[in-house]
């Protein structure tokens, strides 16, 4: 498991100086890997809600990772205008098309950027999408896939298995009504350990999985960043419902489930296939000198050391 480096951003000053290294890491040559990786967090988070905490996870190939909680709750509008340096602000970053955002199912992250903070998000990749992309059959791509499913079939393991589904339990029993919590926890300063591990595990596999899937193939890439940009779209429109009941169904159309399974599809293997049948051997080379003795597979030398007496 890699080290895990948290930073709590609360001033303007923090801003600032986050934003100019997100500038200047997408300045040429753009890194290979996206280096974004975000969730969102607030109570009922969506636009009849608020934006408490933003997560962001750095990700630059070194033994640290870095993961910033944005106190969204506390700074306000001042987390996206705040300009560093360069006169780039979180909202540039966010809005631009070029520099690529990792989210997990980005539709109510969205929705509350854009209600709350006129944050117009471009250059989304949706894992979740992604995730849904590379099952092989049309039905079993008709449900989408949670967060956990997907890092429990095979992101995850053991003892880091486990240690993740901790922290995230714990740190839903402060929020989820079920187990006596409130959604307000999120509002609470200084920020709960449980409620700071919580939201860094919302991130902590993104890049995982992201690997993962972006492995499979790179065919159904266009097709997937068309319906992740549909997402975002949707979501900011007037009529968008961030409960709606469809939210569970994945977003394909019929003839795009039709190129999912062409693309997806792994033929099985035939076993009595010509070209794997067993080799035969010549009888010219084969003679039977009768029933096979100890002294036939044990040489001369070794006879006496398995049968002296």
């Amino acid at each position: 498991m890699r080290d895990i480096q948290t930073e709590i951003i609360n001033t303007t000053k923090q801003i600032g100086d986050l934003v100019d290294w997100l500038i200047l890491r997408h300045s040429p040559p753009e890194p290979f890997e996206p280096t974004m990786y975000i969730d969102l967090e607030g109570v009922d988070l969506c636009r009849e809600g608020s934006l408490s905490i933003l997560t962001l996870l750095l990700e630059t190939g070194t033994p640290t990772t870095r993961v910033h909680l944005i106190d969204v709750h506390l700074l306000g509008s001042q987390a996206f205008n705040t300009t560093g340096l360069k006169k780039k602000t979180l909202k540039d970053i966010l809005q631009d098309e070029a520099i690529p955002k990792v989210f997990f199912d980005v539709r109510n992250d969205s929705d509350a950027l854009f209600a709350h903070f006129d944050v117009a998000l471009q250059g989304v990749v949706d894992v979740q999408l992604m995730e849904s992309a590379t099952r092989t059959t049309t039905s079993s791509r008709k449900y989408l896939n949670g967060l956990a499913k997907c890092v429990e079939q095979g992101v995850l393991y053991g003892s880091e298995l486990r240690s993740w589904k901790l922290a995230k339990e714990e740190g839903g029993r402060l929020f989820k009504p079920e187990y006596g919590g409130s959604y307000k926890v999120f509002e609470q300063r200084p920020m709960p350990d449980e409620i700071i591990s919580y939201c860094v595990g919302d991130v902590q596999y993104l890049p995982k999985l992201w690997r993962k899937f972006r492995s499979n193939t790179h065919r159904w890439r266009d097709l997937v960043n068309e319906e992740t940009k549909k997402r975002v779209e949707a979501s900011q429109k007037p009529e968008y419902q961030p409960h709606g009941p469809d939210r569970t169904f994945a977003p394909w159309s019929e003839d795009q489930n039709r190129t999912l399974d062409g693309w997806n599809y792994v033929p099985p293997r035939d076993y009595f296939d010509k070209d794997d049948e067993p080799y035969e051997y010549d009888d010219m080379y084969w003679e039977d000198d009768g029933p096979t003795s100890c002294k036939d597979i044990i040489s001369d030398s070794d006879y006496g050391y398995y049968y002296s007496d």
